[in-house]
């Protein structure tokens, strides 16, 4: 029995470490969690996404550090005492029990009154739409019914915070953007934090209010959808947000005519905008990363306004038409990258495509940090704000 209420679930993870014997998994893990926030967990298999999920759950001892759930450390709090209810991928329902059985299953554990039960399991049952099979089997059911039982079963503990651990995996392309869309409506209706841990950059960014990245175990970037995609810190949370993919160059920053400056690819040459400069002024004259979004490639025939041409002809190599838009994937110079562009586009295989290249939404990274430029001098302009 739960002998403690949680009243705020902000979550706080300070120096968390997880260990296997010499190999780290999650290494100084510093976040704090809001209360009724919705935070997605996202990044490549083996990130170390599930493992913090497991941890905050209790499932997995932490190596180092302090995991706090409201104002209450947890380190050594049993997971049935957290307060929390988890969504596992694989739904984990008791396939001898009835959906309505599986659903109460853990409120009977926790000796509450059978009337509470019911009354609960028949409200979670009907906001979940599907009040019409708690009489069934897991066997009887459609992958996204179960997954709504799962959902439902943790509905009914009432608990302070949600686990879930990728629960739209196993479901087809049309469920799963059903099943986003129920999810987050969900959230709204029961103002309780979430943590939700997904590979899918799609699912991260269409549900999340904030999204922790996670690479080789270390946090990368923690923020809104908006600012992720549009500030990304460093080159690997720039190319693993969006799809397709942000485009990368090896390039040179040259001083232009005056005041301006150039980026030099090898492939092409573009004047920086005069407005986008003076981060990169340090780095004249350096090697850099050039990152430019597909959607900021486009076909030199339907140029949108305000955009410079860039002159740039590159080889077509592959079309992907999607109906709305484009997907080209071009080459030039021995550089391979992919355009965005207008679905009237006339692109053949094998011919070459007259492309223009918005460097308003560019991205220029250290390259040897790989750290966004544009990132780095807003903090030591800040820096010197405070000083």
């Amino acid at each position: 029995m739960i002998l403690w209420r949680i009243l705020v679930a902000s979550i706080t993870f300070d120096h968390v470490y997880k260990r296997f014997g010499d190999l780290t998994i999650i290494n100084d893990l510093n976040l704090y969690v809001e209360d009724k926030e919705f935070l997605v967990f996202v990044g490549p298999s083996g990130c170390g996404k599930s493992t913090t999920l497991r941890m905050l759950s209790g499932l997995e001892e932490i190596s180092d550090g302090t995991i706090m759930i409201g104002d209450r450390v947890v380190n050594n709090v049993a997971p049935k005492d957290r307060d929390i209810a988890m969504v596992f991928q694989s739904y984990a329902l008791y396939p001898h029990m009835t959906v309505y059985d599986n659903m109460a299953f853990g409120l009977r554990l926790r000796k509450t009154p059978k009337q509470i039960i019911d009354q609960r399991v028949n409200e979670a049952a009907k906001s979940l739409g599907i009040e019409h099979l708690l009489d069934r089997r897991p066997r009887q059911l459609s992958g996204g019914q179960r997954q709504r039982v799962a959902v439902g079963r943790a509905i009914v503990r009432e608990p302070a915070v949600f686990l879930m651990d990728e629960p739209l995996s196993n479901l087809d392309a049309k469920l799963r953007v059903e099943a986003r869309s129920f999810i987050s409506k969900l959230h709204q209706r029961l103002e309780t934090t979430f943590i939700y841990v997904t590979h899918d950059q799609v699912e991260a960014m269409t549900m999340g209010t904030r999204i922790c990245v996670l690479n080789g175990g270390i946090l990368q970037q923690v923020d809104s959808p908006y600012n992720l995609y549009h500030n990304p810190y460093n080159v690997f949370v720039g190319g693993f947000i969006g799809s397709p993919s942000m485009n990368f160059f090896d390039a040179t920053l040259k001083p232009g005519d005056g005041d301006s400056i150039t980026v030099d690819t090898g492939v092409f040459d573009i004047a920086v905008p005069p407005q986008k400069a003076e981060p990169f002024r340090s780095h004249v004259g350096k090697e850099v990363i050039l990152g430019v979004r597909p959607e900021d490639i486009h076909d030199a025939a339907y140029i949108p306004p305000g955009i410079t041409p860039s002159g740039l002809s590159a080889n077509v190599e592959v079309i992907e038409q999607m109906g709305n838009e484009m997907i080209i994937y071009l080459e030039e110079g021995g550089k391979s990258f992919i355009a965005r562009t207008d679905p009237r586009t006339d692109a053949r295989v094998g011919g070459t495509l007259d492309v223009v290249i918005n460097l308003d939404n560019m991205h220029i990274f250290d390259r040897d940090t790989e750290a966004s430029l544009a990132y780095e001098y807003k903090q030591e302009e800040a820096a010197k704000a405070g000083s």
